[in-house]
């Protein structure tokens, strides 16, 4: 129960103090600085875990800076498509992360960086957890956990546009050994996030049912290698329906 405790500590200074140390919270780089020194434009940040994360780079180094998946191929697209428009891309995507860890960074790598849209993928790793026998991964706290954070989020940043992106699995790999099990849990946080999605106006992506649909075309593997992390295919896939489903919003298509 420590771990809960202290997420739900971060939660509530974070909420009540107007100057919260940033020291006493994980940042994931030091880029923070230099990155709010940029000309105006449409700001977009990606959060999430392993799937936003992409093996990207924490330093400076613009060649992978995205990562490799569906954050870098969105942003690869409108910066070429629309550099009239001046947006700004940036991915905080941490492997393994679950919705605790995202609340434990939250400052430094959301609220300091001042999106004007922020995207949030997570779920699939409280899942596996939860699977695996934590009890602090269970869905009534993630919902929990999340709906205090998209709070947090509204109240600090009350202009900012929300896309809430759905955990989404395959019969494929260790998954597949364990599907019953996954299936339930995921459609659950599916659920989830769809209602929070509604509480919050927020874009919902349904990335589930483009996955599901994509099965047409070929087998599971050909567009999740384990179940979990897509391949290049699935990146791709799941950067085509962000776009269709955000890029009305943000003036795209």
């Amino acid at each position: 129960m420590n771990k809960r405790r202290d997420f739900l500590k971060t939660i509530t200074a974070a909420t009540c103090l107007t100057g919260i140390n940033n020291t006493l919270l994980k940042a994931d780089s030091g880029q923070v600085d230099e990155e709010l020194n940029r000309a105006p434009g449409l700001t977009v940040l990606f959060q999430g875990d392993s799937i936003t994360d992409g093996n990207r780079t924490r330093n400076k180094d613009w060649n992978h800076v995205m990562g490799h998946g569906y954050a870098y191929t969105i942003a690869s697209k409108l910066w070429y498509e629309y550099p009239d428009k001046d947006f700004h891309f940036f991915n905080r995507g941490i492997s393994g992360n679950r919705i605790t860890h995202l609340a434990d960074r939250w400052q430094i790598d959301t609220l300091d960086l001042n999106p004007d849209l922020l995207s949030i993928l997570v779920g699939i790793n409280d899942s596996s957890g939860f699977i695996k026998g934590d009890a602090l991964c269970a869905p009534d706290l993630f919902e929990k956990d999340y709906r205090s954070l998209l709070n947090l989020t509204k109240e600090r940043l009350p202009h900012i546009r929300l896309v809430l992106c759905e955990p989404f699995i395959l019969q494929v790999g260790k998954v597949k050994d364990n599907w019953d099990a996954y299936k339930k849990d995921v459609v659950i946080r599916q659920g989830i996030v769809k209602r929070l999605a509604a509480e919050f106006q927020a874009i919902h992506i349904p990335f589930q049912s483009a996955f599901d649909k994509a099965l047409s075309k070929a087998p599971a593997e050909y567009w999740i290698w384990d179940g979990i992390h897509p391949m290049p295919a699935g990146h791709e896939l799941m950067s085509r329906m962000w776009i269709e489903k955000v890029g009305p919003s943000i003036g795209v298509s």
